[in-house]
């Protein structure tokens, strides 16, 4: 802990929340315990904040909307670019708390904030540009009208942004968020995960430090289970931004009329041609399917590879999980624990399932707690859990396929389809194939990946509603309001 973050942290050394300006401890006496996953210990404890603290912070939002949404758009984005150099000051508290809470290696803690920092500069610029612009429409470019109505059209802010990251990007997928709502006028209350709350605390204070008004920039804490549904019902609410599982499904059902933003997970199939580039596309397999454990919307969860070149993909994958090193976070290990106990339950139950029914485990299953060593797991087949079903860890599944329909069909009858990528040489295969994949984004000749931040992402299915990336997400933080001048008579540009 250094002095700019000492008030996030009552004297009991529980984190507090952050209401109206002020670091706050909850009245109800209660934490949320924050367990490391690697070691399986209570490393930190946040606030369990009440409905009637979290009215108040609703209230305080509400008060101070209007006057947020009239502060000019330059200034907007000087508290964001303030933001950014805070991130970049301040790294090292808030990238330790992301090794310790989520298990995140070292290195890509960093980057996470660093990163965060440039999506946010990125924002305002670019909010800058987009919000400034507005249009005017005449009438007379409708049949049978004149020239006597002049249509002005601006966005204008929706007002209360709630927004909701998850537990593998707390930073970077809470500021994607925050950021193109401020710059729009909106102001923002944030609930991060209870695993990687306390790095989004560390966040959160860059923003009071530069200075935003009291009210702009709020977040609580809390169990989901006690104020989730209270948080995404609440009248208060204009819209809603969240990144995370199912739970999302049932938040989008019940957020009833207002805009929701989301991204729900994904089960991203990688199709390998029989021309394809095999080192490439074993390297991008391994890249893209075991870093951060496998714990990313975006990482391969299933390969499905054309039968003439299964073997030697194989192999070569194999190769490349040989020198994943596996451990601990503070050594910047490849494979790290998992989120929880309970995810590597799940991620086991995957495996064993796909083992009984006949597939091949190219490596020993092994665990230690929420350790688990990577798998690749060979000759899976459509009546295995694992086919379908996300295991969000470090194990990839390979179906050997007949042909490229074969394949397209697997990836279409998904429920989920955020991302996927495929391997060819043949650029009139790829183009063919991108369109007949159904899934958000196609990568070619690359493993699936959010980025960079200023591309759309979204996911079709269950894997989404909207899309974002830094000129969609801002477009989602506002509305279009039309202004009609009503002339006495028609006027042209000649008089």
């Amino acid at each position: 802990m250094t002095g700019f973050y000492d008030e996030i942290v009552a004297k009991n050394g529980v984190y507090k929340y952050y209401g109206n300006g002020e670091w706050k401890e909850t009245s109800s006496n209660r934490t949320v315990p924050v367990i490391n996953p690697s070691t399986l210990k209570k490393d930190f404890q946040v606030q369990a904040c009440t409905q009637d603290e979290v009215n108040a912070v609703f209230d305080a939002a509400k008060k101070v909307h209007r006057s947020w949404a009239r502060t000019p758009l330059w200034k907007r984005a000087e508290y964001l670019h303030k933001v950014d150099a805070l991130l970049k000051e301040n790294v090292e508290p808030m990238a330790n708390a992301l090794v310790k809470e989520i298990a995140k290696p070292a290195k890509d803690a960093k980057t996470e904030v660093v990163r965060s920092g440039d999506l946010i500069s990125y924002t305002a610029e670019e909010g800058v540009r987009f919000l400034g612009q507005g249009k005017l429409l005449n009438s007379d470019s409708f049949p049978g009208q004149e020239r006597s109505k002049m249509c002005l059209c601006q966005k204008v802010p929706l007002g209360v942004v709630l927004c909701i990251p998850p537990f593998n990007y707390p930073v970077n997928l809470a500021v994607s968020k925050m950021a193109p709502a401020l710059m729009a006028g909106n102001v923002v209350v944030v609930k991060p995960p209870s695993q990687g709350a306390v790095s989004a605390l560390h966040m959160i204070q860059t923003f009071h430090k530069a200075g935003f008004p009291p009210g702009v920039v709020q977040c609580v804490t809390g169990k989901g289970s006690e104020i989730g549904d209270f948080l995404t019902q609440h009248p208060a609410v204009n819209c809603i931004s969240f990144t995370g599982g199912d739970t999302g499904i049932s938040v989008s059902k019940k957020a009833g009329m207002i805009p929701i933003q989301m991204e729900l997970g994904g089960k991203d199939a990688c199709i390998v041609c029989h021309d394809a580039d095999i080192d490439l596309a074993a390297k991008n397999i391994v890249k893209g399917g075991f870093s951060y454990s496998g714990q990313r919307c975006t990482a391969v969860k299933v390969v499905l590879v054309m039968e003439e070149v299964a073997d030697e993909l194989v192999e070569k994958v194999n190769k490349g999980v040989e020198e994943l090193t596996v451990g601990m976070p503070e050594d910047d290990c490849a494979i790290t624990p998992v989120i929880s106990e309970s995810s590597a339950n799940f991620i086991e139950g995957l495996v064993k399932d796909a083992e009984q029914k006949g597939a091949t485990l190219c490596q020993k299953y092994k665990r230690d707690n929420n350790l688990i060593w990577p798998v690749l797991i060979d000759h899976v087949t459509a009546d295995m859990r694992i086919a379908w079903e996300e295991p969000f860890g470090p194990v990839i599944p390979v179906i050997r396929v007949k042909n490229i329909d074969e394949a397209i069909d697997h990836c279409n009858s998904n429920n989920l389809a955020l991302q996927g990528c495929l391997f060819t040489t043949n650029i009139n295969t790829a183009i063919r194939i991108s369109d007949a994949m159904e899934t958000g984004t196609v990568q070619v000749n690359a493993a699936p990946s959010r980025g960079p931040d200023h591309f759309p992402f979204q996911g079709f299915r269950d894997s989404g509603i909207g899309s974002q990336g830094i000129i969609n997400s801002l477009a989602m933080m506002v509305r279009d309001k039309s202004t009609v001048i009503n002339l006495d008579k028609p006027s042209y540009t000649m008089g």
